[in-house]
C-alpha cells in the first residue's frame, strides 16, 4: 500500500508543479492583457474615431431567459451618436451605419418575434429579419449565418450569440483593430452571468469567467491567437469569402474556432480585444450544466487536441488533494496540508487577478471562493471529455471526428444514459 501512497504524493506534487507553472503564465498573460487593454482605451479616445459601417449578425432559435434585454443592448450602442458627432453620415441609401440582422428557422419563431418587438422601439436603426428554413447541415447556427450573409449590406460583420449582453461602447471597441488592414478577425473574452439556478450555474459561470480566460492569457504568451470565440467575432466580408463562406463551416461543432483559425492560416491577424462582455448562463441544474460543459470540452478536444491534452496538467486543486491524501497516509501531515492549502490559495489568486484585471468580474469575492471548487470539478469534466466522441445536437446523435467535424451516427433521440453527458440542446 505504501507504493500507492507514494504514487499519490509524487503525482500530486508533480501536478502542483505543472499547475503552478501554468499559474505563473496566467499572471504574466493577465499583466500583458491589461497593458494592451489600457492602450486600447487610449486609442478609443483618439480622433478621428474609427466608425466603419457594420452589419451585426444575430442567429436566434426560440425564446430564452433574458433574450429581450440581451437584444436591446445591441440596439442601444452609442455608435451612431459618435458618428454624428464626428460628422459621419449615420445612414446611406436608407440603411443605417449599424445594421442588425436576425435569423431564425421560421417566421413564427418566438425569438424572431421578440427581436421584431425590440427593433420597433429603435426606428433609426436598420433591422432585417430572415429565415433559414430547416437546417441543411449539422450546425444550425452556421445555416443562419449563411442566410444573413446573403442580405448583409455592409462589408464589416459582427457575429454574436443570442445569450450575450453588451455595454453601449461594445461596437466601437470591437472595430478598433480594423484600422490595421492586416487584421482579419477580432474576438473578445466574456464573463459568465447567472440568470437562473444555484450552485451549479454559479460554478459554470466562474468556469467561463476565470478558467477559459486564464487559458487564453497563458496561451497568448506561447503563440499568437489563431481562433475566435463564438460570443463575439468581428470580421470582413472578404475574409469569410476567402475561406469558402460560412457554408464551409457547416459541418463543424466549433464553428467559431474554425472561422478564426482559417482566417489566421490565410495570413491575417486575429486580435483579442481588451473588451469583455456578459455571457448568460442558461443551464440551471446539475445535469444541464454538465451536459453543456462536457460538450464544450469535447469540442475543444477535437479542435485543439494537443492543447486540450495539456489542460489536464493545469488544474491545481485536484493535484493538491492527491498530494494531501498521499502525505497524510505516509505520516507527513505538514506537507499534505501545505500542498492542499497552497493549491486552493493559488486558484484564489488566479481568480482575483483574472477576474479583476482581465474580465473585470463584478462579483470578485464570489469568484475567488468558488473557483477552487470549480477547478476540482473542471478536472472531472476534462476527463469526461475523453469518455466518448459523441454529442447530442438538436436531439440527434453525432460523432465528432478529426478537426471537430460532426458525423451523424444514429437517427432519433439519444438514450438517457447517453443524454447525461452528451450535449446541451443547441439553441440557435
Amino acid at each position: 500500500m505504501s507504493a500507492m501512497h507514494w504514487g499519490l504524493l509524487v503525482v500530486g506534487l508533480f501536478g502542483l508543479l505543472t499547475s503552478s507553472a501554468f499559474l505563473v503564465m496566467v499572471l504574466m498573460g493577465a499583466w500583458r492583457f491589461r497593458r494592451d487593454a489600457m492602450r486600447e482605451n487610449v486609442r478609443l479616445g483618439e480622433r478621428p474615431e474609427l466608425l466603419p459601417a457594420i452589419s451585426l449578425f444575430k442567429p436566434l432559435h426560440g425564446d430564452e431567459v433574458g433574450l429581450e434585454s440581451n437584444l436591446r443592448s445591441f440596439f442601444e450602442q452609442d455608435y451612431l451618436q459618435h458618428a454624428a458627432a464626428a460628422g459621419i453620415a449615420t445612414s446611406e441609401n436608407g440603411v443605417s451605419r449599424v445594421e442588425l440582422l436576425f435569423c431564425a428557422r421560421s417566421e413564427s419563431d418566438e425569438g424572431l418575434e421578440i427581436a421584431r418587438r425590440v427593433a420597433a422601439e429603435y426606428p433609426e436603426i436598420t433591422a432585417r429579419f430572415v429565415t433559414s428554413g430547416s437546417p441543411w447541415a449539422a450546425n444550425a447556427k452556421v445555416c443562419s449565418l449563411a442566410a444573413m450573409a446573403k442580405v448583409a449590406t455592409h462589408d464589416l460583420w459582427a457575429i454574436s450569440d443570442s445569450d450575450v449582453r453588451v455595454t453601449p461602447d461594445y461596437l466601437r471597441r470591437m472595430v478598433l483593430p480594423f484600422a490595421d488592414e492586416a487584421v482579419g478577425c477580432a474576438t473578445c473574452l466574456y464573463r459568465g452571468v447567472v440568470l437562473k439556478g444555484g450552485l451549479w450555474s454559479q460554478l459554470e459561470a466562474v468556469g467561463m469567467t476565470i478558467e477559459m480566460s486564464s487559458g487564453i492569457c497563458a496561451d497568448s504568451l506561447v503563440e499568437p491567437i489563431e481562433f475566435a470565440l463564438g460570443p463575439t467575432m468581428v470580421t470582413r466580408r472578404e475574409r469569410v469569402e476567402e475561406i469558402g463562406g460560412f457554408e464551409s463551416l457547416a459541418e463543424y461543432c466549433a464553428d467559431d474556432f474554425v472561422l478564426g483559425n482559417r482566417i489566421a492560416k490565410n495570413g491575417h491577424k486575429v486580435v483579442l480585444s481588451g473588451h469583455a462582455i456578459d455571457h448568460m448562463v442558461l443551464q440551471a441544474d446539475f445535469v444541464e450544466s454538465m451536459r453543456h460543459q462536457v460538450r464544450w470540452m469535447k469540442s475543444t478536444r477535437f479542435s485543439r487536441p494537443k492543447g486540450h491534452l495539456g489542460t489536464g496538467l493545469t488544474f491545481g486543486v485536484p493535484f493538491g488533494v492527491m498530494a494531501w491524501a498521499g502525505a497524510l497516509m505516509l505520516g507527513m501531515p505538514v506537507l499534505g496540508w501545505c500542498a492542499l492549502v497552497g493549491s486552493v490559495l493559488g486558484r484564489m489568486l488566479q481568480a482575483f487577478v483574472v477576474g479583476r484585471y482581465v474580465v473585470r468580474e463584478r462579483r470578485i469575492g464570489a469568484a475567488m471562493i468558488l473557483f477552487p471548487l470549480r477547478d476540482l470539478i473542471g478536472a472531472l469534466i476534462w476527463a469526461l471529455s475523453y469518455a466518448s466522441n459523441r454529442i447530442q445536437w438538436r436531439g440527434e446523435v453525432y460523432e465528432l471526428v478529426d478537426g471537430g467535424r460532426m458525423r451523424r451516427t444514429v437517427e432519433g433521440r439519444a438514450p438517457l444514459a447517453t443524454n447525461l453527458f452528451a450535449s446541451d440542446h443547441e439553441r440557435r
